[in-house]
């Protein structure tokens, strides 16, 4: 099987010379089949040879990403590479997107600087507008007083006359109070506290009239739009004006500039209309030209970014290359697929070859395989089906190479697990339920009644009438006083049975890597176990199983009386016994005895070789492990170890086939809520014969189901059926140590982030 073992990796060595190497690198990414090993590992990022070319790369990168914000706030987006050209060159691209960033930087700052003149323009009007009513209400008002005035001073002398400092006041204008103001606009939600604080710090010594503007109106200063207020504040002496210009600055209020005279007034308005005008005119025809220009950029922005990328990654890669420099020329190490086809080898030497010519190189590049202890990379074929299987086994870890694959059997094992927790088939089949209603989907029931008085009886006057139910729980057995009991049995049971099989798999998978944990014990202890439900289910038996095992470890010499399922019972139970008891120290001495003894031997043998070995393959070897071999053997660390493990696994055959039992309880959980939810919710409703409270109940029924079956419990089903894979299953053999095989390929750029 393809998915069992990781595909048989190769490692090569490839000797490129200088003036061949980016475009060598660039074929070979065409072709995505080979994985750069990083020789240059001790080096930092900026001691590498192509930093400086990374770094361009990098800041065309900057400037792509400051054209696709551009083209967000334009409502464009890039169109499709659908057209791709070859004459584009790193270089001259790198000048192009430093011009067209110049040229949209600038643009952007002109449209800035008019949008914020045509604001306060707008600001200035609706400013002029407003305070031009407020002073033309007021001058009215002074008008009908100072009728009255006149037409009290023509009169005969009264008592009603004013006083004769009030005469000379009206008649003597010299001697009137001369009032400034300050107008400006301010936020709405601001106007409150501004008057209260105007009001406190000039100590009531001011006149505040405001207006509401229509609409919302765009701030000058940040851009944003806002309800506004306009206002004029009167006030008397220099001091207070100075108090109330910092209270508008603190308040964020902006100030214009008015006058009295009516003509001008009217001067003002109109030629602020005629500025608002032009200014409209020229910040349209920026925003046509800005447009344009980014449309320009959306056509190639694709093909430019798929560039930047490509030459980012080959620079990244060819900076993972050792540099001799006596022969001008960069050596890789790469990783490939062993078993590769004829044609596969013929096109890489293809590949080589024409990168040599198109670089007019004077020597080609050479490939030769090379000799390794080193652990390969990983790779397994998958497709869309096993790939989503594949990548919940990844998230654990990564298959060490050629390690046993637990993807193979997760393609099986991990739907029906969970099928087994989630069980209703109006969600998932196994339980012969729709919505907790029992359907006959494989045959008929096996009871029947008794007698006819039985028919709508469902707790008693069942008999058996045909053969047993051929798959699944028998429908009849839905609403009867044993039906909790029996489902609870039978998937008490059915979850040992299936844990014991999934983790013996497990086991049995160990020793294909070479793990020999110990795990016997589960087959021994727990394999019985299901060998006695299984003879007790064939058998009709009334034997206690919790008895059988709970005084085969108290009294294995009693007497198993009413228990005994089967002959010669009691002596197996003693011969499991004694070899679960056996399993312990046997897990614990030999392994570390046996490692020290290979310890040994390697290092007795270590400095002799036969004379027929080849050097160039021991140079090879030694060159990559030469130091591994010398390192000291520590027995107690390794006692210490396996006592652990020992330890571990002694505890885990009892608590990991426990584990399993969460298939009995999920199972039945789903049940029983199946059952509530379409009992209690949704034949309580019909039995009212009320088409409100029906419809009620259904809503009721639908969310509940969707909200507790179809969300809550499939994600719990996922979640333990992920536990009992990654844990119980994969912990008998699994180690995920491994990495992933990424070969270098340009048809993965577009899937990754800068």
């Amino acid at each position: 099987m393809d998915l069992l073992r990781s595909e048989p990796m190769q490692l090569v060595q490839l000797i490129i010379p200088v003036e061949s190497a980016h475009c060598s690198i660039s074929y070979l990414g065409d072709l995505g089949l080979f994985q750069f090993k990083d020789l240059n590992s001790e080096k930092s990022p900026f001691q590498r040879t192509y930093a400086t070319q990374i770094k361009r790369c990098g800041e065309m990168a900057r400037k792509l990403r400051f054209f696709k914000e551009q083209m967000t706030k334009a409502g464009l987006s890039p169109y499709a590479r659908s057209a791709m050209s070859d004459d584009v060159y790193l270089d001259n691209l790198e000048v192009k997107l430093g011009e067209l960033e110049a040229e949209l930087i600038e643009m952007n700052a002109n449209n800035e600087k008019l949008q914020h003149s045509y604001n306060e323009l707008i600001e200035y009007k609706l400013v002029v507008q407003k305070a031009s009513e407020f002073f033309h209400s007021a001058q009215n008002h002074a008008a009908v007083k100072q009728r009255e005035v006149e037409a009290h001073q023509s009169g005969e002398g009264s008592i009603d006359s004013p006083l004769l400092l009030e005469q000379e006041m009206v008649t003597d204008p010299s001697k009137q109070v001369k009032l400034g103001f300050v107008s400006g606009i301010i936020q709405r939600e601001k106007s409150l506290a501004f008057e209260r604080i105007l009001f406190r710090a000039t100590r009531g010594n001011v006149f505040l009239k405001q207006s509401a503007v229509e609409g919302p109106v765009t701030d000058p200063a940040s851009g944003e739009k806002a309800e506004k207020n306009v206002f004029v504040v009167f006030y008397s002496g220099e001091r207070v004006r100075n108090k109330i210009v910092k209270i508008c600055e603190a308040f964020g209020a902006n100030r214009y500039s008015f006058t009295e005279d009516l003509g001008k007034q009217f001067q003002i308005i109109a030629e602020v209309s005629r500025r608002i005008e032009e200014l409209k005119t020229t910040i349209d025809f920026g925003l046509v030209h800005q447009i344009n220009l980014l449309q320009t950029i959306a056509c190639h922005f694709e093909q430019w970014s798929h560039l930047v990328k490509k030459e980012k990654s080959i620079y990244h890669t060819l900076n993972m290359l050792s540099i001799d420099v006596t022969r001008k020329c960069l050596v890789a190490e790469v990783t490939k697929l062993k078993n590769e086809s004829s044609s596969l080898i013929l096109q890489i030497q293809n590949v080589l070859q024409q990168a040599t010519v198109d670089s007019n190189a004077q020597i080609g590049t050479v490939f030769h395989v090379l000799q390794t202890k080193e652990s390969p990379p990983t790779y397994f074929h998958t497709n869309k089906f096993t790939s989503a299987f594949q990548e919940i086994v990844d998230a654990y870890g990564i298959s060490k190479y050629q390690e046993a694959n637990p993807g193979v059997f997760t393609i099986i094992t991990f739907p029906f697990l969970f099928a087994v927790m989630f069980g209703d088939w109006g969600h998932g089949l196994l339980y012969n339920e729709f919505f907790s209603v029992p359907f006959e989907l494989f045959a008929p029931s096996a009871y029947g009644c008794r007698d006819p008085s039985c028919r709508d009886a469902t707790t008693a006057g069942l008999v058996k009438v045909r053969a047993t139910y051929p798959f699944g729980v028998d429908p009849k057995w839905h609403g009867t006083r044993s039906e909790l009991p029996f489902l609870n049995s039978m998937k008490m049971k059915m979850s040992i049975l299936l844990g014991v099989a999934q983790m013996n798999l497990g086991i049995i998978l160990s020793y294909f890597n070479a793990k020999f944990y110990g795990n016997e014990l589960n087959i021994r202890l727990f394999g019985y176990l299901s060998l006695l439900i299984v003879v007790k289910w064939c058998t009709g038996s009334q034997a206690d199983l919790y008895h059988v095992m709970i005084y085969m470890f108290l009294s294995p010499t009693d007497d198993l009386g009413e228990n005994q399922l089967f002959f010669g019972q009691k002596f197996l139970q003693i011969l499991l016994l004694l070899a679960a008891l056996v399993s312990v120290p046997w897990m614990l001495f030999p392994k570390p005895f046996l490692l020290k003894k290979q310890h040994d031997e390697r290092h007795r043998g270590q400095s002799y070789a036969l004379l027929e070995t080849n050097l160039d393959d021991s140079d090879g070897t030694e060159l990559h492990h030469g130091s591994s071999s010398h390192e000291e053997f520590q027995f107690s660390e390794i006692f210490v170890h396996q006592l652990i493990h020992t330890i571990e696994f002694v505890l885990g055959a009892v608590s990991n086939t426990a584990s399993y039992l969460r298939l009995w309880a999920l199972s039945l959980a789903h049940s029983e809520l199946s059952s509530v939810f379409y009992d209690k919710v949704l034949l309580l409703a019909w039995g009212f014969n009320n088409i409100t409270i029906l419809i009620i109940g259904l809503i009721v029924f639908i969310c509940a189901t969707v909200g507790v079956l179809l969300v809550m419990e499939t994600l719990s089903a996922f979640l333990h059926a992920l536990r009992l894979h990654w844990v119980e299953f994969q912990g008998k053999f699994y180690e995920g140590e491994g990495y992933k095989f990424q070969p270098f390929s340009f048809a993965s750029l577009g899937k990754e982030d800068e």
